[in-house]
């Protein structure tokens, strides 16, 4: 049986930006009815390819080939109109509109020139209900959770018929659930014959869903191969360009004095009565599907979010009055799921990002000391390896797993007692995070007490000392290290509401 023809090719294409090459003289083709895997490590350059393929970007040097004619891709709009289309990593969605507004931004459907808003409903709930969910469709984005705005980024992809589509990490914020729906949605775009670039850092999914891997390492072509010719260890060794080993058995922290304590926290449809401890030393992984209420958990805790009632109490002190910059001051600070929308200042660099929640401890007489703000940025920028120029790069000019780095930084730099973690390792390559599980047992050894959330098994199986595990807003199972398993945590983090009554003490 011969191979499908390219639809899409990039042919030796090279692009450079200011004090950085981020590709160079890459080949990549996707053909029709079939999975191209894209992956590499955080600064690899996948994301560059992709959007020089989606008309994001243009190459310094190099072309692409669709349907074997050379073609220039000025702008999105000329993607979108030979076919292309793209799910970014970083939502693309206007917060002030509704889902339905979203899916049809610049591919409106119209009726004697004018908008057909009844067409784009029937449609834009045809495309939810293929997806399996009941998300409204006049509800503005910004009022959605995050796995939901994913969920919109989908569905407006879906909307346009494209030829060639391009998945960049488009699992990131969904539920194994959803993942699964999402799998058999791309199956059925496979077999209609639609060419798809799929990046994740999820190799479990990329054995699962792809046909064909090419791997990028240091915005070069390593290697391309056939899924089914290669495992987890071949990747993961062209990756890296180190020989892999499977990750070394988990060193148990014994928990010392308690350092937070959380009681009958409450708030309104999102969080209901959750009490826990957690000690000095602890690493506290919390496991739930989208929608369990975690993210909502963690803001309370930080102070972003308000509560209907209950108590936090850090070392003994009430917490519940303070603002976010108070409690950062007192030492319990949040890392955040989205880090576009709640971490970073795209307008600032690198180092400015890292400091920002440290600005205290880099003054001098009530004047900043720039010279300490570098020092503190470069110490930091080495121990969590991030792929930049120096402080003073942009921020924006970062990959996706960089510009996570730096969030956790800009935390680390706090010195805190109690670091919550939201989806730590989001859009995270495998290499960077084992680092940051190597920073988060760091510092646990340290005293530094971490409470981290995930929709990621693995992740909590291979970081957490014990695991508390939501449901509906509420805690539905506490286990102990020598209790954990993929079993017992989908069964908690699917229990009816009936069975939820744990408090983690």
């Amino acid at each position: 049986m011969s191979e499908a023809p390219a639809l899409l090719r990039a042919c030796q294409v090279t692009k450079h930006y200011p004090g950085t090459l981020a590709l160079d003289s890459v080949d990549f083709e996707v053909r029709g009815g079939e999975v191209h895997v894209l992956i590499g490590e955080n600064g690899a350059g996948k994301s560059t390819l992709v959007k020089l393929l989606a008309g994001v970007e243009q190459p310094t040097q190099g072309y692409l080939e669709f349907n074997g004619r050379a073609i220039r891709l000025e702008s999105t709009r000329d993607a979108a109109v030979a076919g292309i289309g793209m799910i970014y990593q970083e939502l693309s969605l206007f917060p002030n509109l509704s889902v339905v507004e979203n899916i049809f931004m610049a591919c409106e459907r119209t009726r004697g020139g004018v908008i057909d808003r009844k067409a784009e409903e029937q449609i834009a709930r045809g495309l939810m209900k293929r997806l399996e969910q009941d998300i409204d469709v006049h509800t503005l984005v910004g009022d959605l959770p995050l796995g939901c705005q994913q969920i919109v980024e989908i569905c407006r992809a879906l909307a346009r018929n494209v030829r060639v589509l391009l998945m960049d990490e488009p699992t990131s914020a969904l539920s194994p659930s959803e993942i699964e729906v999402l799998f058999r949605v791309i199956r059925e775009l496979k077999a209609t014959g639609v060419g798809i670039v799929y990046i994740s850092h999820k190799l479990e999914e990329l054995m699962e869903i792809g046909d064909r891997v090419t791997v990028l390492r240091d915005g070069r072509l390593v290697e391309s191969a056939a899924i089914a010719d290669v495992d987890v260890g071949w990747i993961i060794d062209r990756m890296s360009g180190r020989r892999w080993a499977p990750p070394a058995e988990h060193a148990e922290c014994a928990g010392q004095a308690e350092v937070l304590r959380v009681e009958h926290v409450h708030v309104p449809g999102r969080v209901h009565d959750v009490s826990l401890t957690l000690c000095a030393g602890e690493l506290v992984g919390v496991y739930g599907l989208m929608g369990a209420g975690r993210t909502e958990l963690f803001e309370v805790l930080a102070g972003s979010r308000a509560a209907a009632g209950g108590r936090i109490l850090l070392g003994g002190s009430r917490m519940e009055h303070l603002s976010v910059r108070e409690r950062i001051a007192q030492g319990l600070a949040l890392v955040p799921e989205d880090r576009q929308a709640a971490g970073l200042i795209p307008t600032f660099s690198l180092g400015r990002n890292m400091t920002l929640a440290s600005l205290e401890a880099h003054a001098r007489h009530g004047l900043l000391s720039r010279a300490e703000e570098d020092a503190s940025a470069s110490r930091l920028i080495a121990q969590l390896r991030i792929k930049t120029t120096g402080p003073a790069q942009p921020i924006t000019s970062l990959s996706g797993g960089n510009q996570q780095k730096a969030v956790i930084s800009k935390y680390l730099l706090t010195k805190p007692r109690v670091l919550l973690m939201d989806e730590p390792s989001r859009g995270v390559d495998v290499g960077a995070r084992a680092e940051i599980f190597e920073i988060a047992r760091r510092l646990a050894s340290e005293g530094v007490a971490i409470l981290f959330a995930s929709s990621d098994l693995h992740e909590v199986l291979s970081l957490a000392d014990r695991v508390l595990v939501m449901a509906r807003g509420r805690l539905s199972a506490s286990f102990a290290r020598s209790e954990l398993s993929e079993q017992n945590l989908m069964a908690a983090a699917c229990a009816k509401a009936e069975s939820l009554h744990v408090n983690a003490q």
